[in-house]
C-alpha cells in the first residue's frame, strides 16, 4: 500500500501533538517531508523527531509552498484567521488538505474554501474530530438502528474544565475573537457539527444568549498587578494565579507556552507571556459561557451550553427520542440506553481512548489518509462541505448573541454572508 507523504504548516500543540504523531505510530502510512512553523524551537523539534534535512524546513507556510515540495497532502494547523490562504494555495499546487478546525471565523473564506476544493478536484477535510470518536459513533449507530425512534430533542452540554477555560480562551491563544474567533466558533463548533450529525437534517432558527461574566477587569484585585508573580493581593485566594498553578497541578499546560520545562524556564515564561497575566487583565473577549436554542426541519429541537466554570473536562449529551433516551458522558466512556416500552436499560462502557479528543484525532488521521488513497469513491465524514453547514450554526449563534438573543432564520442568514 502506497505510503503517504505529507507537508506540515503549523507545528504548534495541533499539529505536532495531536495530528502528526500518526507517522509515528504508523510509518508504514504516513511520512512528513517538509514543515512550517515560525517559532524555530518548534520547528527544530518537528525536524528532529521526523528526520527533516535543514532545506525543507520552513519559516513561513509561504516558503514551504513556493519550494514545490513533492508531497500528497498538506496537514494544515495555523492559527484560524491563517486558514484560509494556505489551504486554498495549497490546493492549487496539487495536495489534499487536512485543515484544523474552525474553517475561518470568516463566512465569505468558508464557502471560498469549498469552492478551491471543487475546482481543484481536492479532498478538503476539516478536523471535526469528533465525529471520528467511538463514543460518538456508537451513539449515531443506535440513533440510526430506530432504537430510540425519532429524536424529538437534544440537550449538549460542553463543560470546557475552569483552568482549560483560563489557559485556553482568557490568557492563550483564543482569548480574543477580533484575533482569532469567537468561542462558539473555536471551541464550539465541535458541538454544532455534532448536533448536525445526530440530528442529519438542515437547522432552521437558531437563537443564543452568553456574555464575558468573569474574567474582566471589573473583578480584578484593587491595586492588583499585570502579572500574577509581581505581586498579587490575592495571591492566597485565587484559584487563578499562574505561579501556583504553572509551577503546580498545571505543569503539563505550561509546555504549551516554553519549551523549557524546568521550574527556572516556566518562571521566566510566566514573566514574559500572556499566561503569567492576570486573568482579570489578559485583554480577552470572547464569553466564558453562552447558550444556544436550535430548531430543525422537522420540528426537533436542540439546546446546547457551553460552560467555562465546570471541575471536569467533558461533553454530556441526552438524546430524548420517541421511543426512548440516551444519555452519554464523555469522559466515562458510557452510554446509556433506555427503553420506554421494556423499561429496559442497556449501559455501553467503551474502552478508553488512546489518542486525545476521546480516540478523534488519530482516528481523523486514518480516515482521511483512506479518503487520499481512495479519492473520488465517496464524499468524506467531515468534507469541507459537510462543514460549512455546521459553521453555519456558529456564525448564527454569534450573531443572535450579539443581538441580543434575536432568532436567526438560517436559510436567510446564509444568502446573508455568504
Amino acid at each position: 500500500m502506497k505510503k503517504i507523504k505529507a507537508v506540515l504548516m503549523g507545528a504548534g500543540d495541533r499539529g505536532a501533538k495531536a495530528y502528526a504523531p500518526y507517522a509515528t505510530n504508523y510509518p508504514n502510512e504516513l511520512e512528513f517531508v517538509a514543515v512550517a512553523e515560525i517559532n524555530p524551537a518548534r520547528r527544530k523539534a518537528f525536524a528532529e523527531m521526523y528526520g527533516l534535512a535543514e532545506e525543507v524546513c520552513f519559516t513561513t507556510w509561504e516558503d514551504l509552498l513556493a519550494a514545490d515540495i513533492n508531497a500528497d497532502v498538506a496537514l494544515i494547523c495555523t492559527l484560524d484567521r491563517d486558514h484560509h490562504d494556505p489551504a486554498v494555495k495549497a490546493m492549487e499546487k496539487g495536495y489534499h488538505v487536512l485543515l484544523e478546525k474552525p474553517m475561518s471565523p470568516a463566512p465569505k473564506e468558508c464557502i471560498s474554501m469549498v469552492e478551491a476544493a471543487k475546482k481543484h478536484d481536492k479532498l478538503l477535510t476539516i478536523c471535526h474530530v469528533l465525529r471520528y470518536t467511538p463514543f460518538w459513533q456508537t451513539i449515531k449507530t443506535i440513533i440510526e438502528e430506530g432504537k430510540i425512534g425519532e429524536i424529538v430533542s437534544i440537550q449538549l452540554n460542553e463543560n470546557v474544565e475552569v483552568m482549560h477555560m483560563s489557559h485556553s480562551f482568557v490568557r492563550g491563544n483564543w482569548n480574543n475573537s477580533d484575533e482569532t474567533s469567537p468561542m462558539i466558533l473555536q471551541k464550539s463548533c465541535h458541538d454544532m457539527d455534532i448536533l448536525m450529525y445526530l440530528m442529519d437534517q438542515p437547522c432552521k432558527r437558531v437563537s443564543s444568549f452568553g456574555s464575558l461574566m468573569h474574567f474582566n477587569e471589573k473583578n480584578a484585585p484593587e491595586n492588583g498587578p499585570l502579572r500574577c508573580l509581581d505581586g498579587c493581593p490575592i495571591e492566597n485566594d485565587c484559584a487563578f494565579h499562574a505561579g501556583r498553578y504553572y509551577l503546580g497541578e498545571g505543569k503539563g499546560w505550561a509546555k504549551k507556552f516554553t519549551e523549557d520545562h524546568t521550574r527556572e524556564g516556566i518562571i521566566h515564561a510566566l514573566h514574559t507571556t500572556d499566561y503569567g497575566k492576570c486573568v482579570y487583565r489578559s485583554d480577552n473577549n470572547v464569553v466564558d459561557h453562552q447558550v444556544v436554542n436550535l430548531e430543525f426541519k422537522n420540528g426537533a429541537t436542540a439546546t446546547f451550553s457551553m460552560c467555562g466554570f465546570t471541575r471536569e473536562q467533558t461533553r454530556i449529551v441526552q438524546i430524548m427520542g420517541t421511543k426512548g433516551e440516551i444519555r452519554g458522558k464523555m469522559d466515562e466512556h458510557s452510554i446509556s440506553v433506555y427503553d420506554f416500552l421494556s423499561k429496559n436499560e442497556t449501559v455501553i462502557k467503551l474502552a478508553p481512548p488512546i489518542s486525545g479528543h476521546g480516540g478523534g484525532d488519530e482516528a481523523i488521521v486514518r480516515a482521511f489518509l483512506h479518503e487520499v488513497k481512495n479519492y473520488g469513491a465517496h464524499a468524506g465524514r467531515s468534507s469541507a462541505a459537510v462543514s460549512l453547514e455546521s459553521h453555519l450554526l456558529a456564525f448564527g449563534a454569534e450573531a443572535s448573541r450579539l443581538q441580543n438573543g434575536k432568532v436567526i432564520q438560517i436559510d436567510r442568514f446564509a444568502e446573508e454572508v455568504l
